[in-house]
């Protein structure tokens, strides 16, 4: 999915806290661990997020899916207690211990009421370092993985992504999907299993966000336990690599009424000085709704799209500015004339004060609703360091926001927006387009 493209940096900026809302302590751990804290005792409950550098970009080329399916059997069952015991022992402490592997990193995430704090923790630590990694439980949970990989190997949406992926970043770790292939998957052993835990939970670049009722030395005490014997890294993080597909249109052969087209070209890196201006640029440009330039002209001045969006998927390890959407077959040719033409437009200072003015009014008046609890928020506080944002970033950056200048935005503008480096993934069986190389 698309999704997975978009970059923790892009989350950040969308959200926002009114200043002095909430108060983040450095905390740094007996050992010297650091995490970032947003200390509140009015509900006993704590959320703590642990971000692992790495995730599936750490799968060997040919191994592609590993670290996702190694994730996918930690809840398995860890040290004593299988599968079932180890759920039943979350249950009873009314505590939930998850992970989740994506395309850069894998999180660990801790929910837990104050009183069973500590064997809340133990239960993570067991699942962290000792997992019921076996050939049963390989064999079960892979062949769900595949089932679902075999679903979404029919999707068009599916197609074109892994397709525009595999094209623009060839050679590199994000040429491959995250949770692998059927054929990937089905190669898969026990030892690649304990491969990729070693890889992925190793002490390099580890970051952690807590949000709740914990004080700053409790949670270092926790941290302590979490990182202390974490080995070192054994496998080196991939190169940063922008979108590098030649321009032109690959037409992928899909029977059906409409064609789903993914098109793009090289972004920006996360931790570039200019990407606040160019993420006010893409909300304007193709990330704001039906309020953005594409869904206007593309879909409401000339009705050949349900919807188009844009990103400036700037990630950890690779970056592009890539956007997607379907039309019917017989509108794929026009449609993708006129992304160009916005394209230009955009690269042509198209963008007005006026827009400007209207979208800095949304954004620094929208709180998202994801900002309304301990998990969220501990959730952010993790990425926040994982991107490299400073401390106080919640609490100034409307004011951030509030200083990108028109002029900024066509600089950047003129920066990004490439007409002719534009390469199209279509899906679909369309009309008066073709496979095309330049």
């Amino acid at each position: 999915m698309i999704a997975r493209f978009l970059s923790t940096a892009t989350l950040i900026c969308t959200l926002a806290l009114p200043a002095g809302a909430i108060e983040i302590q450095d905390v740094t751990s007996p050992m010297g661990h650091t995490a970032w804290l947003s200390e509140e005792h009015s509900i006993p409950f704590v959320s703590i997020q642990v971000i692992f550098t790495g995730g599936a970009a750490l799968d060997p080329v040919n191994k592609a899916g590993a670290v996702s399916l190694m994730t996918a059997l930690l809840s398995e069952g860890a040290g004593d207690l299988d599968a079932q015991q180890y759920a039943a022992a979350l249950e009873s402490l009314a505590a939930d211990v998850s992970f989740e592997a994506g395309r850069d990193s894998v999180t660990m995430t801790i929910r837990a009421l104050t009183e069973n704090r500590d064997q809340v923790i133990d239960l993570a630590l067991m699942a962290l370092a000792d997992p019921h990694l076996d050939q049963m439980s390989l064999d079960r949970v892979r062949a769900q993985a595949v089932a679902s990989l075999e679903r979404a190997a029919r999707n068009p949406n599916t197609i074109a992504q892994q397709t525009w992926a595999a094209q623009g970043f060839a050679g590199h770790a994000y040429a491959t999907p995250t949770d692998g292939t059927p054929n990937t998957l089905g190669a898969l052993t026990l030892d690649d299993m304990l491969e990729a835990h070693r890889a992925a939970f190793s002490g390099d670049q580890v970051y952690v966000g807590a949000a709740g009722d914990i004080t700053p030395a409790e949670l270092g005490a926790i941290v302590d336990r979490i990182e202390g014997d974490l080995p070192a890294a054994t496998v080196a993080l991939p190169e940063y690599r922008s979108y590098q597909a030649a321009p032109g249109v690959t037409v992928v052969d899909f029977p059906g009424p409409q064609s789903v087209i993914q098109f793009g070209h090289g972004g920006m890196r996360w931790d570039d000085s200019d990407f606040m201006p160019a993420y006010v640029m893409n909300e304007i440009f193709g990330g704001g709704g039906f309020g953005s330039r594409l869904m206007h002209e593309i879909r409401e001045e000339r009705g050949l799209t349900y919807g188009i969006y844009t990103s400036i998927a700037s990630n950890r390890f690779g970056d592009s500015f890539v956007g997607r959407f379907s039309t019917g077959n017989e509108n794929a040719a026009e449609a993708i004339d006129l992304v160009r033409q916005q394209f230009q437009w955009l690269a042509d200072d198209g963008i007005t004060q006026e827009q400007l003015d209207q979208v800095k009014t949304y954004l620094t008046g929208a709180y998202p609703l994801r900002f309304d609890g301990n998990d969220s928020i501990a959730s952010i506080l993790a990425s926040m360091q994982f991107q490299g944002f400073p401390l106080n970033y919640v609490n100034i950056r409307n004011d951030l926001l509030n200083a990108v200048t028109l002029e900024d935005i066509q600089r950047v503008a003129r920066r990004l927006a490439q007409p002719d480096a534009l390469h199209f993934v279509v899906v679909g069986q369309p009309v008066g387009v073709e496979t095309t190389s330049e």
